[in-house]
């Protein structure tokens, strides 16, 4: 049925190349060559279709047609359309409204300028709202905001995920103050449907601007996007007219959202299907827990490395500072990598940027969806620069509490590792509110309702580690430190010599067997040898099997319990 309707519906060639009016989609000519109206080059219209509508000279993306998208992405023969039919809307009886809806259904033989249904994707069942450019420029009136409501609340109801891919130039002008309300009345919907604590993944393509930017585009769990979709509450000719001043290159594309920390991941529509299949897997319904219960008896059975350290007299606390910073030490990515499967990293804080020094997404281990979030120092020059040498900005941390607070929706555990010389003390960060990002952390790590774990693996320095070691258990690599600051800080504001680093670094007590002593930490991770590219390997079997302990004590918890134990950890220190 919708190869059928999408023979009627689609129409992405034309007799003859025209140069597109303002506002239109382009056309593409028929036979076997076009001229693609982004690079000018002539291509095979053959090698378009079969490209997923993308150039295969340029790589610019042609606009997809609603059911067409959708045969694109649904498993065959599994999407249900829902509300079809919608009766015409004109709250403002708009002089010629009637006639120009009326047109666009001729031309697009679409009820609306969205569809929606279910289907599967990868096997897994989604609600889904594809908005068509064709019609009206997707622009949102009230049948719009109806459709994708109604949707909302049938999948709520149904406990389904959501995924809506938005295109549209905004509110429909001809509905007024009706079109304005639509983006409340979605967003409400949107809002029920998370406190469901059910999924909604939102895609963003070209062009995604106006009301539905600001309404239910922006409001997704996960945000992605397509390579250089426009995306934009105000458009770029409104901006320069307002402003007059010239746009910079790149100005609200898609890569700029990334860079501004609006979108997750950006992903070529080659991928997309494969994508959400992954992100549906991993949001499946929260029966993990009942795994972890039984690996609860085996629990028993996990090797208590701690017990089995013993401290090496001849290794003196400065020579653990010089381990932890030791160049090929292993940073957080290797561990990610090599000790979870499935990892997809998500990017941004939904306030300000995308900060390097912060890494995390969701992984599976053993099978079990769970968030990661690593600082990161990079592994080379061009790495520690991008990553500001693990120094974390306000928006690094803000990244991480919007992935731990997507993590307690979906009641995934947590495992950060934490490998910072302190958070980024610079202008820019005080200008931003780094100390206030850093108590929001503490402040909101404290009531978590999922199992949070932390690994220390190098540096432990000041409030910059404390934001991402509010947790559970916190652990330590055997050469790793965990301090109030650097010995050599700590040095020059004592003693007014930073030379005095060495002796610092002893009456600090900062290694991992000075804090196990003390009860500070829970584990501490043997180094046999110093961890190294070479060690790895050992060391995340080693990690693994203890992180399999933790989360089968944890997955007999309740919330309750989870967060009660985490507050009384502190409490007593």
């Amino acid at each position: 049925m919708l190869k059928n309707m999408f023979k009627k519906t689609y129409t992405i060639i034309d007799t003859k190349y025209k140069s597109p009016k303002k506002g239109e989609e382009p056309n593409i000519p028929q036979g076997l060559w076009r001229k693609c109206n982004k690079c000018g080059q002539p291509i095979y219209v053959e090698d378009v279709n079969n490209n997923f509508y993308v150039c295969p000279k340029c790589g610019g993306y042609f606009r997809v047609h609603a059911y067409r998208r959708i045969e694109m992405l649904v498993d065959e023969g599994t999407f249900v359309e829902w509300n079809q039919e919608m009766e015409f809307s004109n709250p403002l009886n708009f002089p010629g409204y009637e006639k120009k809806v009326q047109a666009a259904k001729d031309k697009t033989r679409l009820n609306e300028a969205i569809v929606t249904g279910k289907g599967k994707i990868g096997g897994q069942e989604a609600a889904l709202g594809v908005c068509d450019a064709r019609f009206l420029m997707s622009s949102m009136g009230y049948n719009v905001g109806e459709k994708i409501a109604r949707m909302v609340e049938r999948a709520t109801k149904e406990e389904l995920p959501v995924i809506i891919f938005a295109c549209s130039g905004g509110a429909r002008m001809q509905e007024g103050i009706v079109s304005l309300m639509q983006m409340a009345k979605t967003s409400a919907a949107l809002k029920k449907h998370h406190e469901a604590g059910q999924l909604f993944i939102s895609v963003l393509t070209d062009p995604t601007t106006g009301g539905v930017t600001a309404s239910f585009a922006m409001l997704g769990d996960i945000i992605l996007a397509e390579p250089n979709a426009l995306i934009g509450f105000a458009g770029p000719r409104v901006i320069e007219q307002t402003i007059r001043q010239k746009l910079p290159e790149g100005f609200q594309r898609a890569e700029f959202l990334l860079d501004h920390g609006f979108v997750d991941k950006i992903v070529k529509r080659s991928e997309q299907k494969e994508v959400l299949s992954q992100i549906l897997k991993m949001h499946r319904k929260k029966e993990e827990w009942r795994k972890l219960r039984e690996a609860a008896d085996n629990s028993r059975k996990t090797v208590n490395y701690s017990r089995k350290f013993k401290k090496m007299e001849s290794k003196t606390a400065w020579d653990t500072v010089q381990l932890s910073r030791a160049a090929g030490r292993p940073v957080s990515m290797d561990y990610i990598h090599a000790i979870f499967d499935d990892f997809m990293e998500f990017h941004g804080d939904r306030c300000f940027g995308d900060d390097h020094a912060i890494v995390g997404g969701i992984a599976t281990f053993c099978g079990i969806p769970v968030t990661v979030i690593g600082q990161e120092r990079g592994k080379n020059t061009k790495d520690n620069i991008r990553c500001n040498f693990g120094m974390p900005s306000p928006d690094g941390y803000r990244k991480a509490l919007r992935l731990m607070k997507q993590a307690e929706t979906f009641g995934r555990p947590i495992i950060c590792f934490v490998d910072t010389p302190g958070a980024f003390c610079g202008l820019e960060a005080e200008e931003r509110g780094q100390g206030e990002a850093i108590a929001r952390n503490l402040f909101e790590m404290a009531s978590l309702t999922v199992p949070v774990l932390s690994i220390v693996i190098g540096e432990g320095e000041s409030g910059g580690a404390l934001a991402m070691a509010v947790a559970n258990e916190v652990w330590m690599l055997e050469n790793s430190i965990y301090s109030i600051l650097s010995p050599e800080g700590f040095a020059s504001i004592l003693w007014k010599d930073s030379k005095k680093a060495p002796d610092a670094a002893r009456v600090m007590r900062i290694t991992a067997a000075d804090l196990y002593e003390r009860g500070l930490i829970e584990q501490i991770i043997c180094e046999k040898e110093p961890a190294s590219e070479k060690t790895l390997p050992m060391l995340a079997k080693q990690l693994k099997w203890q992180i399999s302990g933790f989360l089968a004590r944890f997955g007999k918890m309740d919330g309750e319990e989870i967060r009660n134990q985490r507050y009384m950890r502190f409490r007593n220190m």
